[in-house]
């Protein structure tokens, strides 16, 4: 295996990694090193990659076990591995700002873990690019782990028992009070998430918010909000944010155990935008991590 090699990108997180042609076989070596990046790093940026919608599912098959979409399965009954993300559809057609589906996906702009709101949350995303605006677009990323790691220990002390509410309703019910369809919202019930997690592999601690986490479990609502709330400013600042620039051929894995991310937008009346994602199934209940 030729060995890989590591760009920074952030202080706190991410890689820019060279020395691995992702449409070629992936020896049981190349898979581990992955693995063990995405550990350390939480985030991993392969530029110039040439990956078809089979090599996408081949290598999320790889890190583990396929996730469907929630969407399709929540409101057609359809096991789909792969989320379209952007205006570009799959036959073609380009929907603009005002498409009920454009819309949709402006929920994807506020801070968000892959898949908080299934009981199993999602492991990893793997993002691949097609078409990307001249202007927007980007994706802003953030370390849950770094700001676990910058409370005070009194602070840490009192939030690692706690348990969070994740819902995908309460979440989507900010972008319209249509946004999630009755079979959608009766498929993703909300579900209890521990507020701390810990990385199996590196021990390391990290808080797990986001726009999908509702409350507290056993606390007042108001209470809840305002702890969450606090939580998610300070993982969220402005020095924490990696910002990803998308290009055609890129293709970024990215830990949704311990990383926030967001959409920043983009112009759909103008310009294309076609990204294909598949996620790969955590391997169980954060309660019983």
């Amino acid at each position: 295996m030729v060995p890989l090699h590591f760009e920074p990108l952030h202080s706190d997180f991410g890689v820019c990694v060279q020395g691995l042609n992702l449409c070629e076989h992936l020896s049981s070596d190349s898979v581990t090193a992955i693995q063990q990046a995405i550990d350390c790093y939480s985030f991993l940026w392969f530029p110039n990659q040439s990956v078809s919608d089979e090599m996408q599912l081949a290598l999320t098959s790889l890190l583990g076990e396929p996730e469907p979409s929630h969407v399709k399965l929540g409101q057609d009954g359809v096991v789909d591995y792969f989320i379209t993300i952007g205006n570009v559809q799959d036959d073609g057609s380009v929907f603009g700002n005002d498409h009920p589906k454009t819309k949709f996906l402006t929920g994807n702009n506020m801070w968000h873990s892959d898949s908080s709101f299934r009981e199993i949350p999602s492991f990893a995303s793997i993002m691949c690019a097609y078409e990307v605006p001249a202007e927007g677009g980007k994706t802003q990323f953030v370390s849950q782990r770094a700001a676990y790691n910058k409370l005070p220990t009194d602070t840490q002390a009192a939030i690692d028992p706690l348990i969070t509410i994740h819902d995908y309703v309460f979440s989507r019910s900010k972008v319209g009070p249509n946004a999630v369809t009755a079979s959608h919202a009766n498929s993703l019930p909300p579900v209890r998430q521990k507020l701390v997690r810990m990385n199996p592999s590196t021990r390391e601690k990290n808080i797990f918010v986001g726009s999908h986490a509702r409350e507290i479990e056993g606390w007042k609502y108001q209470d809840s909000r305002e702890l969450l709330e606090d939580l998610l400013e300070r993982a969220t600042g402005t020095n924490q944010i990696y910002e990803h620039s998308w290009a055609p051929g890129d293709v970024v894995i990215w830990d949704n155990r311990c990383l926030l991310h967001r959409g920043a937008g983009y112009d759909a009346d103008k310009y294309r935008r076609r990204m294909r994602q598949t996620r790969v199934k955590g391997t169980g209940s954060t309660c019983e991590e």
